[in-house]
């Protein structure tokens, strides 16, 4: 080999390795840029991803609060409700007072066969009555 052609086939392989290295460079930097491109993609992917979880999660929430309260509001009575059954009860409690006054502790059944209305009676009250047959109830 000459000289000449030494140095031609120094130059080709001089410019083989510069054109490798520019597509070299060319290749990892268009790499670079659909790494970028990528990880970007990820980046939104992981915002939608964020911002569909912090929806759930309010929903999940706001239903684990709205629920419990919506039973608590139609199991427990309002404050008019309150005063009302209040009133009721103090009512009832009257009427039960003065039922018990009026003979409401009787202790009445059906007896014998024929089912005759009967009550019982305190055994160690005395009699009353020109005959002795009326008797005090028992409770009374």
């Amino acid at each position: 080999m000459s000289v000449g052609e030494d140095r031609a086939a120094h130059d080709l392989e001089q410019v083989v390795r510069d054109e490798l290295r520019a597509a070299f460079v060319e290749e990892f930097a268009a790499l670079g840029q659909a790494g970028q491109r990528a990880a970007e993609a990820l980046a939104a992917v992981r915002r939608v991803a964020s911002l569909r979880l912090a929806l759930w999660v309010i929903v999940v929430v706001a239903g684990c609060s709205v629920i419990p309260l919506a039973v608590v509001r139609l199991a427990i009575p309002t404050h008019g409700e309150l005063i009302q059954l209040r009133r009721e009860r103090d009512s009832l409690e009257t009427q039960v007072a003065q039922l018990s006054q009026r003979g409401g502790r009787i202790d009445l059944r059906r007896c014998g066969p024929e089912g005759r209305l009967c009550a019982r009676v305190d055994r160690s009250a005395p009699q009353y009555g020109a005959e002795g047959d009326y008797y005090v109830l028992k409770g009374y």
